[in-house]
């Protein structure tokens, strides 16, 4: 049966991930099968530290082992396959890549590599985001030079096997207990030696700005991403493609304000409308769900304020991944007239004169507010003055 991974690791099960990895190292290097003649038992202790750090050192697959033990992990057996392909990975992430293989392995540097992901920061105004669009986009990468076909040699030309690695695109040096293994210095890592291509000097490679096709769904939010498989940079010697993610971010808008689905926006009304009450209109984006109307009526409710909410339903922003739609949601600014006419003044004052407490109430609530504050002050002042005589 296999043992606790923390008693593997001779550490408490509240240890935090900087001691965990201390931990480790100093167990790692003291059972290296290389500082122990290669011995099976070295080998065997090594493997049984390196699997309970690759567990331990996952928050996920820590979390699952907490809890379930062994049979949350690598199939429930605890020390499967998967625990000894993954020490060379685990030894060379903490240690680095100056050891060799511990199991004895070549490493294929000089085989196909995948090209590397490539990163494209795209800009998109709300509109886009509200309707999906299709973007022409220019990303920088590398392609394979179509001149050597990817080999880095001259026409006419081979590569040849370095004779400094054999063909292993890494040497290896002795130092102390360990096998050091570095990249070969004749071939760079490649394993072969050419007679430079004139086009790409001998990389295989060389640099392109390749014009792309993007389409942005409907419903992209800021921080949304698009991953292209196989639109970045070209493999090496025959492998494939890497991936291109594209980044949206969403310009502001001079209208909408965007809440998850829902958009927001602010309309004025005129004082008027907001006293006895009316139907004014409110922008929105255009959309099929619109019927290509980019105006929708509002309701105005009689004595509406300045910040009163109304919402209209399914004219918000679209679900990305479904036909479910936000609302639009319109705040009222309800707006003073300005440049009053003689007569207009008079009419407004008549106004204001047949306006009751009643027409008013938020007036006359603040009003009685602010008159028991100001006897509150008056009443400490008098009490003050009292005081001061008497004395």
């Amino acid at each position: 049966m296999a043992r606790d991974y923390y008693e593997v690791l001779s550490v408490e099960r509240t240890i935090d991930a900087a001691g965990l990895k201390s931990a480790y190292r100093k167990l790692a290097m003291e059972h290296h099968p290389d500082r122990n003649g290669g011995s099976e038992e070295s080998m065997a202790r090594f493997k049984e530290i390196s699997e309970a750090y690759t567990v331990l050192s996952d928050d996920q697959k820590r979390a699952a082992y907490d809890r379930f033990g062994h049979a949350g992990v690598n199939g429930g057996g605890g020390g499967g396959q998967q625990g000894f392909h993954d020490v060379n990975d685990i030894f060379s992430q903490v240690f680095g890549d100056a050891f060799g293989d511990v199991f004895g392995g070549r490493r294929q540097s000089n085989g196909p590599r995948r090209g590397s992901d490539l990163r494209y920061d795209l800009e998109i105004t709300l509109e886009q985001a509200y309707q999906g669009a299709e973007v022409e986009i220019a990303v920088p990468t590398t392609a394979t030079c179509e001149t050597c076909e990817g080999s880095g040699a001259k026409p006419g030309t081979k590569p040849r096997t370095c004779t400094t690695c054999g063909g292993a695109g890494r040497v290896r040096q002795a130092n102390g207990f360990f096998q050091v293994e570095r990249t070969c210095p004749g071939c760079g890592g490649s394993g072969q030696n050419v007679d430079p291509c004139a086009t790409c000097h001998g990389h295989g490679q060389v640099r392109k700005t390749r014009n792309l096709s993007l389409k942005v769904p409907a419903g992209v939010d800021d921080g949304s991403r698009i991953r292209l498989s196989g639109e970045g940079d070209a493999g090496t010697r025959g492998g494939p493609r890497g991936d291109l993610y594209v980044f949206l971010s969403v310009t502001p808008h001079d209208l909408f304000e965007r809440d998850n689905l829902d958009l927001l926006v602010t309309v004025p009304v005129p004082m008027t409308v907001a006293a006895l009450g009316g139907e004014i209109e409110a922008p929105c984006l255009v959309s099929e769900a619109c019927d290509g109307q980019c105006r929708a009526p509002v309701s105005v409710p009689a004595g509406a304020q300045t910040g009163k909410t109304v919402r209209i339903r399914g004219k918000g922003m679209p679900h990305l991944n479904g036909r479910q739609r936000g609302d639009l949601v319109v705040e009222l600014f309800v707006e003073t007239p300005t440049d009053l006419t003689p007569r207009q003044k008079e009419l407004m004052q008549e106004l204001a004169a047949s306006f009751g407490d009643s027409q008013n109430p938020r007036n006359s609530s603040f009003a009685g507010k602010a008159k028991r504050f100001w006897a509150d002050i008056l009443g400490a002042e008098d009490a003050k003055a009292s005081r001061e005589n008497a004395q």
